[in-house]
């Protein structure tokens, strides 16, 4: 399967506007924003869990990213309440699943295959700061490397939010509202341009809240993807 499989191009989905589909996992049922391969795939999903609804144990060959956006998630090496970001490195394993029920944004299968970082944070206990070079933005970091920059990105209401890209860049959508271009982005509507753009978005009257992901395209089209 090939959803927005071509990172050299705009891809925006808008996953509330999206069914939800089953996975092989009763409870478990997704929305795909990005996908090559099939079940075993580098892919980035909006993932649902219902409550008492689990994964067998599984290792992550690939690597695994999430960020939990309603509920608890669970596994066997604690509790993810919403807000929580989870880095998995290749060769983790762990048991997924939520006993109350939680839904996640989560991304397989795009990391370094060597590296070994493993990363649990908790956003809202992460300091917002400033961008100087960026009036209006305030941003909560959650992980930077050589490779890629993870955080979350505060656009004050009214404001024109404006990013080079020289790398590309992903966004979540988790609160609020913006427009870039002639497309309305609402929570859960997902964005990635490709290298060498430029984000220009024009923040609705609520502001917004956006997981941001900078730098890892140029190294993501790279990668051996499973199956390959």
């Amino acid at each position: 399967m090939e959803l927005h499989a071509d990172l050299t191009q705009r891809a925006a989905m808008h996953a509330n506007q999206q069914p939800w589909l089953a996975s092989p996992v009763a409870g478990v049922e997704r929305r795909m924003l990005h996908r090559l391969g099939e079940e075993v795939a580098q892919a980035t999903t909006i993932v649902r869990y219902a409550p008492g609804s689990q994964f067998s144990a599984h290792t992550h060959t690939g690597g695994e990213e999430f960020l939990v956006l309603d509920g608890v998630f669970q596994d066997e090496h604690g509790d993810y309440p919403a807000g929580s970001y989870i880095r998995n490195p290749p060769q983790s394993r762990h048991t997924p699943g939520s006993a109350s029920g939680s839904t996640i944004f989560v991304k397989l299968w795009q990391f370094d295959p060597q590296d070994r970082t493993q990363v649990r944070v908790h956003a809202q206990q992460v300091a917002r700061m400033s961008e100087t070079s960026r009036p209006g933005v305030q941003i909560s970091p959650l992980h930077k490397d050589a490779r890629e920059d993870v955080r979350l990105e505060h656009w004050e209401a009214g404001r024109r939010i404006e990013l080079d890209l020289p790398e590309g860049g992903e966004f979540l959508l988790l609160k609020g509202s913006f427009r870039e271009g002639a497309e309305a982005f609402s929570p859960q509507s997902w964005l990635r341009l490709p290298r060498n753009s430029r984000l220009v978005a024009d923040v609705g009257t609520q502001g917004a809240k956006v997981w941001v992901k900078l730098g890892h395209l140029g190294h993501q089209a790279s990668l051996k993807l499973p199956g390959a």
